[in-house]
């Protein structure tokens, strides 16, 4: 038996457990991230961060010393990136005392800029971000229109009138051959002037209170939808809460709580 220390938190409601594993120590497998993650036998999360030092990470060549967020879906799976994350993530580390309040961290999609703010928000410059193609997503019977945006992961976005009707219960189908390695699915419905609502399936997980990367996917599609190039906030409200999508030319950031909730040690089986 292994005995880890850990943190729980959460980002509007996308819930995380947290290690902290500087010198690649402890090296989580995927059955031990399943574990983690099942809200019945573990701690219980949509995903897994292991804050990790960036010079143990096959494949990074930027700076070594950055703090890298190793990020695992639910199900074990790696993923590019993740934006309720990375705010909890960084969160932690500050109140660890392990970063200040302006930090760069390590991502598979890149180093990200964030900034640990005063009123227990946290902001993410989430660029870069770019429009892909165009695709169908089929739900419910139903066949939507779906913008791709990359996000430093993928995203398939569809506008719909009615997100009280959806069963996400069940995953939404797309196109294979534009999303080969999966994607995350956005259904997005207007409420007024630059203000937009989501729910989220997200690959490897399923329908999820909130996705981080999934709120700057939607104000991105609502934007282009809306033939926009001026810098502007958008608020996308989901299940868990509010964030706050601005884009300043070709930066977007994202402003977003982050909640540390428990903190403790948990048994893992051999």
């Amino acid at each position: 038996m292994r005995t880890w220390s850990f943190a729980k938190g959460h980002g509007t409601e996308n819930d995380f457990v947290i290690i902290v594993d500087r010198h690649d120590l402890l090296s989580p497998g995927t059955d031990d991230v399943r574990y983690l993650c099942d809200r019945r036998v573990g701690v219980g999360g949509d995903g897994f961060l292991r804050a990790v030092k960036a010079e143990h990470i096959d494949g990074w060549d930027g700076d070594p010393d950055l703090w890298f967020m190793d990020y695992r879906n639910a199900d074990g799976s790696l993923a590019e990136m993740c934006g309720n994350g990375i705010r909890v993530f960084a969160r932690h580390l500050a109140d660890e005392g392990l970063i200040g309040a302006e930090v760069s961290i390590a991502t598979r999609a890149g180093a990200k800029q964030v900034s640990v703010l005063s009123d227990g928000r946290v902001r993410v410059d989430m660029s870069p971000v770019r429009l892909m193609a165009e695709s169908r997503v089929t739900h419910g019977g139903c066949a939507y229109d779906a913008v791709g945006v990359d996000v430093g992961n993928p995203h398939a976005v569809c506008g719909t009138d009615d997100l009280e009707a959806l069963d996400l219960t069940i995953a939404p189908e797309f196109d294979a051959e534009v999303y080969p390695a999966g994607t995350n699915v956005e259904f997005v419905c207007g409420l007024g002037d630059h203000h937009v609502a989501m729910r989220v399936f997200e690959r490897g997980v399923g329908e999820t209170r909130s996705c981080g990367t999934g709120t700057v996917a939607a104000a991105t599609a609502a934007r282009a939808w809306a033939g926009e190039r001026d810098d502007a906030s958008w608020r996308v409200d989901v299940p868990g809460g509010s964030l706050e999508i601005a884009f300043h030319g070709d930066a977007i950031t994202m402003t977003g709580p982050a909640v540390l909730v428990a903190h403790g040690e948990v048994v893992l089986p051999d």
